[in-house]
């Protein structure tokens, strides 16, 4: 039996992993939410792991601070859980020789790229949000031999708060939506992310370091709201707009596809389009 602790348990893509849990009777999830343990503090954090019933050999860290226009104004509360909290794993993992699977972003690059960004390229955030996890990813890779950081990017499922979800919730109610045409990226359906990370367990793979996972393809939000509505039939009609007409408090990329090469060769593995993936999550969330 494999123990793998989860922080950030109510979250969207720890609501997958329990989704998939049913499926792999020899891991036994534990999963906690920020009640249950506060990644910011290292005590808890060390005596969890001290008193742990089961002997811990993964930690999933789906813990984050997510919101990234609030970040601008809450920046103080972004590093205490995206950096110090990602430090602090790292310390306790190191200390009870625990394998680190940490969560980050496609935020951590400034979206001037013109081809998909591979994990050596430089890092250079623009906002509070993109920072405090490229900091937090930083952390790790000083602390840490054994760990994962997966660097993904739009993610959405039939959980949580999502852009799908969104979209679903606004057409109940308007007619016509304007969606941004001129940020580009690619949508990573949390489920496909979720059996990545159960499959990086279950091969026991030693390959450690940064990875980029996001599903395949490259399109704008507007393309994506429109491929939304499409696939669930939902008749509204769609306007693309410029960044510059729908300001928001943090910058984002203008761009940042992800390069798959690396984590496709390391971890064999083959990964969905973005479209397929839409339309599994789209007849999963009907099915809630």
């Amino acid at each position: 039996m494999i123990n793998i602790l989860i922080t950030g348990g109510n979250g969207q893509l720890a609501s997958c992993i329990k989704d998939l849990a049913i499926d792999y009777v020899n891991l036994n999830f534990i999963f906690t939410d920020f009640l249950d343990l506060d990644i910011t503090n290292l005590n808890q954090l060390n005596n969890f792991f001290n008193t742990a019933s089961n002997d811990i050999q993964y930690c999933i860290n789906c813990a984050a601070y997510t919101a990234v226009d609030k970040a601008e104004k809450e920046s103080e509360k972004a590093i205490k859980i995206n950096t110090e909290g990602s430090k602090n794993l790292a310390l306790a993992c190191l200390k009870h020789n625990i394998t680190l699977i940490h969560v980050s972003t496609d935020f951590v690059f400034d979206g001037k790229g013109k081809t998909p960004y591979l994990e050596t390229d430089p890092a250079l955030p623009i906002s509070v949000y993109g920072e405090t996890k490229l900091k937090g990813e930083q952390e790790i890779e000083q602390i840490l031999t054994k760990y994962f950081i997966f660097r993904t990017s739009w993610l959405y499922s039939e959980h949580g708060n999502n852009f799908m979800k969104t979209m679903l919730k606004l057409a109940e109610t308007k007619n016509e939506l304007s969606v941004v045409s001129d940020q580009f990226g690619t949508p990573t359906y949390a489920k496909d992310l979720a059996k990545l990370i159960v499959h990086t367990i279950t091969s026991k793979s030693v390959d450690y370091g940064v990875y980029h996972y996001s599903n395949i393809g490259s399109i704008s939000w507007f393309d994506f709201a429109k491929a939304i509505f499409e696939e669930n039939r939902t008749p509204i009609k769609i306007n693309a707009i410029t960044t510059s007409e729908f300001p928001t408090l943090a910058k984002r990329p203008a761009y940042s596809v992800l390069d798959k090469s690396k984590i496709r060769k390391m971890l064999n593995i083959e990964i969905p389009n973005w479209r397929e993936s839409l339309k599994q999550a789209l007849d999963n969330h009907k099915n809630l």
